[in-house]
């Protein structure tokens, strides 16, 4: 079987033992799924390249081991209908403002309709990388890595926790709660596989609560993750009996297979803090994007 590895732009495959006289016949054999015709279509527009970055051709002779890359693609991809707002761009960072539904990376059936794809063409810097990541149903701040020479200094601002990351979101009253509340639970991968749960056992996650604004069905809260675990916070509103609004995964798993615009999910990635590692000036970005007022 090939072995694979993946960079936020391409996948890397590295070709299994075998008896194919061309990578072509043998990228046709480790994928059944993807036609053959698919591969020839990739191959004649330079998306298929050998470890040194040069497009392959149709007759690049096959050798165990070999390292190809490759772009994905999905056929008949739809455009998503909402635009990203660029905030800030220096020669390392770039700071963005996500709508709704947007992916930030490709995954699945979202390729170019991704805000990495986006940005990369929109700024010709084929060199962003994500610093971190927001689900695609939640809008607001991304921040991305635009010089591979500075890059580890800002990842380490998230990996250290020396960022201050803060969000808001629209859920269902909590009258009974005193606040600021602290939720910290255990999180592990769940059923299907994307979702997550909270499970028995020493705590791996904690989010700060609290409210800054009160309507009759709804209050608007601010989140405060203190660490980053995939659906945190969503998963900890919902555990508290106030799921964020228009949540389609938590607590009961929802149609995910259509996106209905009229009903995001009411979760805001409001604002991002720290101290610059290399100009050791503060700086703060807030979001631009709001979510609806009609709460109350």
């Amino acid at each position: 079987m090939p072995t694979f590895q993946r960079d936020e732009h391409a996948s890397t495959v590295h070709l299994p033992a075998g008896d194919w006289t061309s990578v072509l016949d043998a990228l046709c054999a480790c994928f059944p799924a993807i036609d053959r015709t698919q591969w020839t279509d990739r191959i004649a527009r330079g998306k298929v390249l050998d470890r040194h970055g040069a497009a392959i051709a149709m007759d690049t002779p096959f050798r165990a081991g070999l390292r190809i890359h490759y772009y994905r693609e999905v056929r008949d991809e739809q455009p998503i209908p909402f635009e990203e707002t660029l905030l800030h761009v220096d020669e390392h960072v770039v700071v963005v403002d996500k709508p709704h539904f947007l992916p930030v990376i490709p995954a699945g059936r979202f390729v170019e309709q991704t805000l990495l794809r986006r940005l990369v063409r929109r700024l010709g810097n084929p060199q962003l990388v994500p610093l971190h990541r927001i689900d695609r149903a939640t809008a607001g701040l991304v921040m991305f890595s635009a010089n591979p020479a500075s890059r580890a200094v800002y990842q380490a601002l998230f990996r250290e926790r020396r960022i201050d990351k803060g969000y808001e979101a629209l859920a269902a009253p909590l009258p009974t709660r005193i606040f600021p509340l602290y939720r910290r639970s255990r999180i592990v991968r769940g059923e299907p596989f994307f979702r997550m749960a909270e499970v028995e056992g020493e705590p791996n996650s904690e989010t700060r609560i609290e409210v800054i604004g009160r309507g009759e069905s709804a209050w608007r809260y601010a989140l405060h993750p203190v660490t980053g675990r995939k659906h945190q916070l969503r998963l900890h509103m919902a555990a508290l009996g106030a799921p964020i609004r228009n949540d389609v995964l938590y607590p009961e798993l929802g149609n995910t297979t259509v996106d209905d615009y009229r009903y995001p999910l009411k979760l805001l990635a409001r604002s991002l803090a720290f101290v610059d590692p290399l100009s050791g000036k503060p700086r703060r970005f807030r979001s631009g994007l709001t979510l609806d007022d009609g709460y109350a």
